[in-house]
């Protein structure tokens, strides 16, 4: 997209400095991961544990982008909901449907070749709910391993559903943001007191498990953050050291292995921060070429990592005669990390981009209509 100069009244239309952000949290979503595969002898720590809680800044971040993208059509009376659906479809769809497609073969593979695996987490149930990414729609006591990380896909599906209610609110408070933010952070706070009452578990564990409550209030506080930030001016030091304030604060409180709603807390006004970057035109080496394609990246690396790992744990496990609970050594976590980023480089380039492009080239030849003639 082609940049427009910052003003008080809006962004400019390309926000690299959060593309660059989506690739440093998927790459912390992948070390969490990677870290319960090594042997804590080697040592553990607290800022990647705590790295899980890069989904909920996902969230921030969708609302944020949405609001971006389609809140001044849906001011102006010209959003098509239909057309945002497909776009949204074509986003999530084609990596979703590759990836699954991959572990389904890995799950049959295993079946065929006597592998052990956990059959309760690899079920039909399971397996078309995932399909259809309704996963984190209902409450679950034991998570699906089909495509373990669009869990967190269900819960965006489930907020793009909801997005006109969404995008009316935050029309109907344009001048009154903060209203929408404080709105937010109440639901945020009320639904994990119900959550916990319900499941005994903070709201920031809810995956499988009605996850759609954990994005529900982290959605609409980034739509208000987006709304605070068009009228908000900034010079370019001031965002510059509050970008730099506010990652080293969520750091810290990583590092410190503070509440998750407390990190959780931390991550939005980074998020604010980093847009602000944009809008001030003082993103740096955020907007460099390799760091937002690492960003455009990052939705297939998230998304293909914990496929890639179960599959080299079971491949490895039967060769070796041990149990795929085994821990992994520090070249086999980074041999594997190499792989997965190949892999969703070209999961990215062939799959991605190009099914995102043919499915909305099939819906908008399904919306021309023959003109009648007149006689």
């Amino acid at each position: 997209m082609t940049s427009i100069s910052p003003s008080s009244e809006g962004y400019p239309a390309d926000l690299r400095a959060l593309t660059s952000l989506r690739a440093f949290l998927a790459l912390g979503v992948v070390l969490f991961h990677y870290q319960l595969q090594w042997d804590p002898a080697l040592g553990f720590s607290p800022i990647i544990e705590r790295s899980r809680l890069a989904v909920d800044a996902f969230f921030f971040l969708s609302g944020f982008i949405l609001a971006h993208v389609y809140g001044p059509s849906f001011a102006a009376g010209t959003f098509s909901y239909r057309r945002f659906i497909v776009a949204r479809l074509a986003r999530l769809y084609p990596l979703h449907l590759a990836v699954l497609a991959g572990a389904t073969v890995m799950v049959l593979g295993a079946m065929a070749a006597g592998v052990r695996y956990d059959p309760s987490t690899y079920t039909l149930e399971g397996f078309l709910k995932t399909l259809f990414l309704v996963q984190a729609w209902f409450p679950s006591e034991i998570g699906y391993n089909w495509s373990g990380p669009s869990w967190s896909l269900s819960a965006e599906w489930f907020a793009y559903l909801l997005f006109p209610a969404y995008a009316w609110l935050a029309l109907r408070m344009r001048r009154h943001p903060w209203v929408l933010l404080i709105l937010g952070i109440v639901a945020y706070v009320a639904i994990d007191a119900i959550y916990r009452a319900a499941f005994g578990k903070v709201l920031p564990r809810a995956e499988d498990d009605m996850g759609i409550l954990r994005i529900a209030p982290a959605f609409l506080i980034g739509v208000a953050m987006y709304g605070l930030g068009r009228g908000v001016v900034w010079r370019p030091l001031v965002s510059i050291a509050a970008c730099l304030a506010t990652t080293a604060l969520l750091l810290a409180a990583m590092q410190m292995s503070l509440d998750d709603r407390l990190v959780v807390a931390l991550a939005a006004p980074v998020v604010f921060s980093w847009s602000m970057l944009a809008k001030t035109q003082s993103e740096g080496l955020l907007a460099s070429g390799p760091l937002v394609f690492a960003g455009e990246v990052s939705f297939a690396f998230y998304l293909a990592h914990m496929p890639l790992l179960v599959a080299y744990k079971g491949i490895a496990a039967e060769m070796r005669g041990i149990d795929s609970g085994f821990y992994m050594v520090p070249w086999e976590l980074a041999g594997l990390l190499l792989v997965t980023v190949l892999v969703s480089v070209a999961l990215h380039m062939f799959v991605e981009r190009p099914g995102r492009s043919a499915i909305r080239r099939w819906f908008e030849k399904r919306d021309v209509r023959p003109v009648a003639i007149s006689e």
